[in-house]
């Protein structure tokens, strides 16, 4: 089992975003230690690009929208370090968190198109007892902010609930959700949708 740990600056479109983004390299090994892992990769950015990188992946419609809407280049910078990644690792299987779905539908996408002999498993989001996902931009938030957040996950819960119950609108249910969001000057809600997992 490898764990690679490597904060990518390809995939930050504001440089105060990535000097502020947590790093907590001595906890994450300890805790891969602690779980049994064989080896823990961290390079440094310069042993990923020991040049700027001239070539790229381009993740095209996948990445047009949803968070990439927000965030331009994000994806084809995770893209690219992936693909560098498992060009190294040469895993049989990778593992991606489902709380970034646009992500894991991304790196799927780029194994499949590009046939990379490596199965992506899509692993469950971790929440804390009030719905909020265990997340390490989750750790900068002040209290007010964190009593705010776990609004997202019952935006979510209600939307599930109202399928569930058999509505099928998908305008009803994306005001249905957009209602458990408060108003509040410090929580913005950027899209809430509802789209193919795989073709986003």
């Amino acid at each position: 089992v490898v764990v690679s740990i490597f904060v990518n600056p390809l995939q930050f479109d504001r440089p105060d975003d990535l000097q502020r983004y947590p790093r907590s390299l001595d906890a994450d090994v300890a805790l891969c230690q602690s779980l049994g892992v064989d080896l823990v990769f961290a390079p440094s950015v310069d042993e990923i690009y020991p040049t700027p990188p001239a070539c790229g992946v381009s993740v095209g419609r996948l990445a047009d929208h949803l968070c990439g809407r927000f965030r331009p280049g994000h994806f084809a910078g995770v893209a690219t370090v992936v693909l560098k990644l498992f060009q190294i690792v040469q895993s049989d299987r990778a593992y991606f968190g489902e709380k970034d779905g646009q992500q894991l539908a991304i790196v799927r996408r780029m194994a499949s198109d590009f046939n990379i002999p490596v199965r992506i498993v899509g692993v469950p989001t971790v929440r804390e007892a009030d719905g909020l996902a265990l997340s390490s931009r989750n750790q900068r938030l002040d209290a007010e902010e964190r009593a705010l957040a776990p609004s997202l996950y019952r935006a979510l819960h209600r939307v599930r609930g109202d399928i569930a119950a058999g509505v099928a609108d998908i305008d009803e249910l994306k005001r249905s959700g957009a209602a458990e969001i408060p108003a509040d000057r410090r929580l913005k809600l950027e899209y809430l949708e509802i789209v193919d997992p795989g073709e986003l």
